[in-house]
Order: structure tokens, then C-alpha cells, then sequence
């Protein structure tokens, strides 16, 4: 017999480092730590504690799972160069899986995720019975506009305000972000899957300089 899939998730797109591991099918240990900064730092620690945890080495791993957004975009970037690194040395997959279809996951019929994108916005992302829509950016006060009267089932970000807007019902808090992340690598890790890629939907926050340029003497 095959050995049982062990795909390790994480996800650093939001305020957090996120991780859950799941072995055959069954997810044996997740953790989340909130932090504003210091995800670079955390990261690869709290991954090697997890295996350890768990009796696992990295040479154990059959694929990996990562968060691809949206959301910061520097705690993408981080995830997302992580696995692909990770995947290269150890030569095993590297799925990605966006966050708001992560948030869908498990949910039925007509289901707005959301995420909150500060400033009065929100990401945000239409599945119908599974199947996605593009995801958008959107102001907040578009929302019932945008999805009214098409929604059964709202998940993510301020979901029992949203979802009592729409006349739809919000969906349970979800736990650790990074297992529905697992779960979902595992429907798709019978297949040959890209290299995961960044879902930005916005713009990076910084910006060129705007002084002009050094003068180089000759």
C-alpha cells in the first residue's frame, strides 16, 4: 500500500502564522499564533515544532499547502517563496490554495467569503455550489449592492454583519485557517498542480521613491 498523504499547511497572509499538518487524511495538529510582525522569524521554528510534535521529519512530508491570499502582501510573499523553496529541496508538490476559498470550504449553495482589506474594503469571493467567481476588491458599502438577493451563506470577515444585510446566514467561525488549507491541497494533490502564485488584489502599499536620482560623477 501507498503511505498515507502527509501534507503540512501554513498560511502568514493575514496577522498570524498559521500551520496544520494532516496525515492520512485526518489533521493530527494546527496551530495559529497572532502577530502583527516577526512572521519571517517564526515561521520555519514553529513548522520544525510541529513536526517534531508529530515524530515527522521534513523528508516525511508528501506535499505542502500554502496560503496564497489576499491579504498583506509582504506575509504573502513570505508563504509563498517558503514553499516553493521548500518544495524545490525536498522535491515534493507545493499546492496553493487562496484564503477565501480556504474560508468556503465545507459550505454549500450560494457562499460570499470575505476578508477584510482595511480603508472601507473587503475582498471578497462568489462560490456557487463550489464553483468560484473571480474575486474582487470591493468598497464595503457595495456589498449588498454587488451580491444582493444571491447569497445563502456568508464566511469570513464581519460575516454576521454582512450576512444580516443580505438576508443570508453567516456562516460558524472557522478555527485554523491553515486546516481547511490542508484539506483542500489533499482534494487537489491527485493531480499535477501549478506552482503556487500570489493573489494580490491590490497594489503593494509601498511606493518608488519619489526623490531624483543620485548623480553619478564621473
Amino acid at each position: 500500500m501507498p503511505p498515507e498523504p502527509r501534507i503540512l499547511a501554513f498560511d502568514t497572509s493575514a496577522a498570524h502564522c498559521a500551520a496544520a499538518l494532516l496525515c492520512g487524511g485526518r489533521i493530527t495538529a494546527e496551530r495559529i499564533e497572532i502577530m502583527a510582525k516577526g512572521q519571517a522569524e517564526r515561521l520555519f521554528p514553529m513548522l520544525e515544532e510541529m513536526l517534531a510534535d508529530g515524530g515527522l521529519a521534513w523528508r516525511d512530508l508528501s506535499a505542502l499547502a500554502v496560503g496564497t491570499g489576499p491579504g498583506n502582501f509582504t506575509g504573502i510573499r513570505l508563504g509563498v517563496s517558503a514553499a516553493r523553496g521548500l518544495a524545490l529541496s525536498l522535491g515534493i508538490p507545493a499546492i496553493g490554495v487562496s484564503v477565501l476559498e480556504a474560508q468556503a470550504f465545507g459550505l454549500s449553495g450560494r457562499v460570499l467569503s470575505l476578508i477584510d482589506a482595511r480603508r472601507g474594503q473587503v475582498y471578497a469571493q462568489m462560490f456557487r455550489d463550489g464553483v468560484p467567481e473571480a474575486p474582487a476588491l470591493l468598497d464595503q458599502v457595495d456589498i449588498v449592492a454587488c451580491f444582493g438577493g444571491q447569497v445563502d451563506c456568508v464566511t469570513g470577515a464581519e460575516a454576521d454583519q454582512f450576512a444580516q444585510a443580505l438576508v443570508a446566514s453567516p456562516a460558524p467561525v472557522a478555527g485554523c485557517i491553515a486546516t481547511q488549507m490542508a484539506h483542500l491541497a489533499a482534494s487537489r494533490a491527485v493531480s499535477p498542480q501549478p506552482r503556487p502564485a500570489p493573489l494580490y488584489l491590490r497594489s503593494a502599499d509601498a511606493a518608488p521613491s519619489r526623490d531624483a536620482p543620485p548623480v553619478i560623477l564621473a
